[in-house]
């Protein structure tokens, strides 16, 4: 499975799903790196047959309307330090890629894991 880690997620997010096995790539690996623009980030995306991990509403609003992205993994977390959210993708990680899998919106939040299909 392979990944686009939107902007106002941290690197170290992508770097664990590497560390995982995963392709994942973070946008500051872009040209315009954080400045990407949402649409070159969904082209990009559909192109590479990436799941967006974002907190950005924006890809959500695109996802509802457009069905852009095709699949979309949304931070619901609120303001976390970055170590608590990747314990939270650990402990949820084979459920995260099990629902991912099959539907096309998973929501990420403090407590549940939710698919919004």
């Amino acid at each position: 499975m392979k990944f686009l880690i939107d902007a106002q997620l941290l690197k170290s997010l992508s770097d664990f799903f590497n560390l995982k096995g995963f392709d994942s790539i973070h946008t500051l690996e872009l040209e315009d790196k954080n400045k990407t623009k949402d649409r070159q980030i969904i082209k990009l995306a559909i192109k590479d047959k990436r799941v967006i991990v974002s907190k950005d509403n924006d890809f959500l609003d695109s996802f509802l309307i457009k069905s852009e992205p095709p699949k979309l993994i949304m931070v619901k977390t609120g303001n976390i330090p970055n170590p608590e959210l990747i314990k939270i993708l650990d402990n949820n990680l084979t459920k995260i890629i099990s629902l991912i899998t099959k539907n096309n919106l998973v929501e990420i939040d403090k407590t549940d894991i939710v698919v919004q299909d």
